[in-house]
């Protein structure tokens, strides 16, 4: 869409009586980010209430019209989500303004791909607006939904306020007072400090509801000062909104013990040490996640939003019995989620420490799900499902009006998005934090059973011992599966680094847009089968390049490296003596190589060797340095069980060591971003 541009919800899908709006943005930092808001304006263009008013301390609707759903993952990284109930939409709410805003000194001009998209209850993407030219402005109202008779339609409206969330709320009838007592309220919670402006009564201007707005860049609005009653007399103020971030996240360090002596063990909400057998795993895992998801909702909301689920009150059972023919079924859970009257269900069958899923059982969840209308069954296993590649196939019944989604998540998936709420941004209280940690520590136990992927799986020997004789063909479906495998586990690692730094980690596929997932893995297996490589490359937030992972299966070392490009400005010379200075701390062994634009290799040496000598990497004949490249060497595990370790191990180790011992050191990028006035010209 483009900016002003309208269109009818019902005309994009028959599914829209609720809609998730997802607010997206990239830091070409890595470090930058907003706010998203919503309010619920009348047929005057102001909220009725304070309360109409919702954004991070309070995010969700009483009648569940409104439910702000947090970041959630997606393939570019992550997204703010919200969703709407539009059938609970009280009649007296004409528009509903879906805003974000920026805190501080920063400004939206910072970020790039600024963007708001719309997908109906299924999950189907339906429109996409992006805003452009966003310049100095702090907040941003990207769109709105209003009304049009009996349907909702979207407008894309691309309005920047200067004056940040205050502005922006004040000019919709929000009253915000700077009083003392807040203020102190603010600081002995140790949130950030409040936005301040004076609240408003005048309408925005605008345009007809069905006039499109003539395109043009985005400009800032300052907020308008507060208006006086029709008597001449101020205002009552209403009680103030906070708009003071509070959220609790677990401290890096850890807490000095009350412990006797080193043997004792702190006591544990989920313990571990009576599971003795796969069913016993099986019914604890699934229990505590569920019990988790059930009392925390920012974490069941990351794992249920992709999925379709509403926001709402949520409940969920285990080792429920449904009829199915001569014998009941007992799938390990059920997912309940009560929104306005609604309910959305989905069965839910796990399975521990690496065993695999059963087509014919989960067939049977499908046909059950399908005949008692449940929307969606999940299931969850230490397998990481992958693009095109089911875990499981299964057999649909498309004459059946009911239609039931088949989904998967990973332990490793739960593990991460635990992670990344209680160690890095954090949970509505203390209680709920307290609950991720536990539930963290017990999937991590060893004795837990959901350690993740694991196994590269039969076919892992044999290529191995193929390209060591040089007897693997191409075309042999075991190189295809060692490949999905090793997909599985770069994956995987992405997830346990990503969750670890509190950053978005993704792993790279340079493939055309559209392409094939399986045409793309035939030929990485043909690839395998000619030179013995497995490789692989990640995208880490904040680092100045991508880093890459080679397994060779022919000498059994894994490479780890970074291609990080020469300064713009400066002397080759300076540039080697502040790299070298950069990895002071990097291990000896570190292979340094300079990249030259030439045929001919750059001058390369370990660290070890380079220390002393940085004009070592200078190349003799004078070519133009483009770059250099850093890369750690190590032997590769070769275990065969189903334990994590050897090959699976070293692979999680080598990136860990990489990042830790080597990227961390470099230089953030600062990448420029291109105005959109050079763009068109350099285009």
């Amino acid at each position: 869409m483009i900016m002003g541009s309208n269109v009818a919800l019902a005309d994009l899908s028959d599914d829209v009586g609720s809609v998730i709006v997802s607010l997206g943005w990239v830091s070409p930092t890595g470090e930058g980010d907003a706010d998203v808001s919503v309010l619920l304006l009348d047929a005057n263009g102001k909220v009725r209430s304070d309360g109409d008013f919702y954004f991070y301390n309070h995010p969700v609707a009483a009648d569940g019209s409104v439910q702000l759903l947090g970041k959630t993952p997606t393939a570019d990284g992550s997204e703010d989500r919200i969703s709407f109930d539009l059938t609970a939409v009280p009649s007296a709410v004409d528009r509903i303004v879906v805003a974000a805003s920026r805190y501080g000194e920063a400004r939206f001009g910072e970020l790039e791909d600024v963007r708001i998209t719309l997908a109906d209850a299924a999950g189907e993407s339906l429109l996409r607006f992006a805003v452009d030219d966003a310049g100095s402005v702090t907040a941003v109202i990207f769109g709105e939904l209003y009304r049009r008779g009996e349907g909702w339609k979207f407008r894309a409206v691309g309005q920047g306020y200067e004056t940040g969330l205050a502005g922006l709320a004040t000019d919709f009838g929000v009253d915000i007072e700077d009083d003392a007592a807040t203020e102190a309220e603010a600081a002995f919670d140790g949130a950030e400090a409040d936005e301040q402006a004076d609240a408003v009564a005048l309408a925005p201007a605008g345009t007809p509801a069905e006039e499109p707005v003539q395109q043009a860049p985005l400009e800032a609005i300052p907020a308008p000062r507060r208006s006086e009653g029709e008597a001449g007399e101020p205002r009552k103020p209403a009680a103030r909104p906070r708009t003071a971030k509070k959220k609790v996240t677990l401290p890096k360090t850890v807490k000095k013990t009350l412990a006797e002596n080193d043997s004792w063990r702190q006591a544990r909400l989920f313990p571990v040490s009576v599971l003795k057998s796969d069913r016993d795993r099986e019914m604890r895992a699934t229990s505590v996640l569920l019990s988790v998801m059930a009392q925390v909702p920012e974490f069941s909301r990351r794992l249920t939003a992709g999925f379709g689920a509403p926001a709402g009150r949520m409940e969920t059972f285990t080792e429920v019995s449904l009829p199915h023919g001569d014998s009941p079924r007992r799938p390990d859970g059920v997912i309940r989620v009560e929104r306005a009257g609604k309910l959305w269900t989905a069965l839910v069958e796990t399975k521990t420490n690496g065993n695999a899923l059963k087509a014919e059982q989960v067939q049977a969840y499908m046909d059950i799900a399908a005949r008692r209308g449940y929307e969606a069954v999940i299931t969850l296993t230490n397998d990481v499902a992958l693009e095109g590649s089911p875990l499981v196939d299964v057999k649909i019944d498309k004459r059946r009006k009911h239609k039931v989604a088949l989904w998967h998540l990973s332990w490793a998936e739960v593990a991460h998005q635990a992670q990344m709420l209680i160690r890095h941004e954090g949970v509505g209280n203390a209680a709920h934090a307290w609950l991720l940690q536990e539930l963290l520590h017990y999937l991590q136990h060893e004795n837990s059973g959901c350690h993740g992927f694991q196994n590269m799986g039969p076919a892992w020997v044999p290529v191995r011992n193929g390209i060591n004789d040089e007897t693997l063909c191409q075309g042999d479906s075991r190189a295809l599966e060692v490949v999905e495998n090793w997909e599985r586990l770069i994956r995987q690692v992405c997830l346990r680094l990503g969750g670890e730094l509190g950053q978005k980690v993704l792993p790279v596929q340079r493939t055309k847009r559209g392409a094939d997932p399986k045409e793309r893995r035939n030929h990485l297996a043909d690839q395998l089968c000619l030179d013995g490589r497995l490789q692989a490359e990640l995208r880490i937030d904040g680092t100045p390049g991508v880093l890459t992972v080679s397994a060779d299966l022919r000498n059994g070392k894994l490479r780890t490296g970074i291609d990080i490009p020469a300064p713009e400005q400066g002397y080759p010379l300076s540039w080697a003596k502040r790299l070298i200075r950069r990895l002071a701390e990097a291990p000896a062994d570190l292979h340094v190589e300079t990249l030259v634009d030439s045929e001919a290799a750059g001058p390369r040496g370990t660290l070890e060797r380079l220390r002393p000598e940085p004009a070592d990497l200078l190349p003799k004949d004078n070519a133009k340095i483009t770059g250099f490249r850093l890369s750690l060497l190590k032997s590769m595990g070769s275990g065969r069980g189903n334990a994590e370790t050897g090959f699976i191990r070293s692979v999680d180790d080598a990136v860990h060591r990489a990042y830790t011992t080597v990227v961390v050191h470099l230089d953030t990028p600062t990448t420029r971003r291109t105005p959109s006035k050079e763009r068109a010209a350099a285009e």
